[in-house]
């Protein structure tokens, strides 16, 4: 008791004097998930939209594998990247910018665009699925053209589309198997605050591993905190 005591102050102090090698792993994190929540925000809330508010052929096929990339374990997706950027993979033969390597950031990224999308495109969908028809009908009676229906379907569904952003949120900044196998977990190059609390503790720098651990914590509280207002604010309006 007195060892997880001693540990939580060593944490605390940690974070209070801006421990260069703690932030600069906290600073890596945010980078990482913002760059790969705002793609998957940015492709995944208009595909969610178009995907509820459409119909054609293949359409149901489509949602079944939406929904099954939603609870898709992210160990097997940070498989699937590692073989597709390795040497031997598709793309790891490539030599272009806009592919990334194995064990760089841009790999990590696009490991967790492909975990954050289904989320978002999904929950997205199931917001706008549950907007009354009439309100849309109503817009298009006024003359909207499709793209004005859809921009007010999904201002009415704004409250689904913000839970959506934050689940795909949570689902990345939490993450630790996909990272760790397209990452490497390299320090000062890869480390993100998931797979640095698994180093730490591993190694016994239980000071870190808690400081790191409350730092994730206190951003996943953030993060559902601003949604709560947001959320809150739109039901005052």
């Amino acid at each position: 008791m007195n060892d997880l005591i001693q540990g939580f102050i060593q944490a605390i102090e940690l974070i209070i004097s801006r421990d260069p090698e703690l932030w600069q792993i906290v600073l890596l994190s945010l980078q990482v998930s913002g760059v790969a929540l705002l793609i998957s925000t940015l492709f995944g809330v208009p595909v969610g939209a178009f995907m509820a508010l459409s119909r054609f052929i293949g359409r149901r096929l489509l949602i079944v594998f939406l929904y099954t990339g939603m609870g898709f374990p992210p160990v097997v997706i940070g498989l699937f990247v590692y073989l597709l950027l390795s040497r031997s993979g598709p793309l790891g033969q490539l030599d272009s910018a806009l592919i990334p390597r194995l064990f760089t950031p841009g790999a990590m990224v696009m490991a967790q665009i492909i975990i954050s999308f289904p989320l978002v495109a999904g929950f997205t969908m199931a917001a706008v699925l549950g907007v009354d028809p009439q309100i849309r009908l109503q817009v298009r009676a006024l003359g909207a053209t499709r793209w004005q229906t859809i921009v007010a379907t999904l201002s009415e569904a704004r409250v689904g589309v913000l839970v959506a952003i934050v689940a795909g949120f949570g689902s990345i900044i939490s993450e630790v198997g996909a990272v760790m196998l397209v990452g490497g977990n390299i320090e000062n190059k890869t480390r993100v605050l998931t797979t640095a609390i698994v180093l730490e503790t591993r190694k016994g720098a239980f000071d870190l591993a808690i400081a790191l651990g409350i730092i994730l914590l206190g951003l996943t509280f953030v993060a559902n905190f601003f949604m709560l207002r947001l959320q809150g604010r739109t039901v005052d309006a």
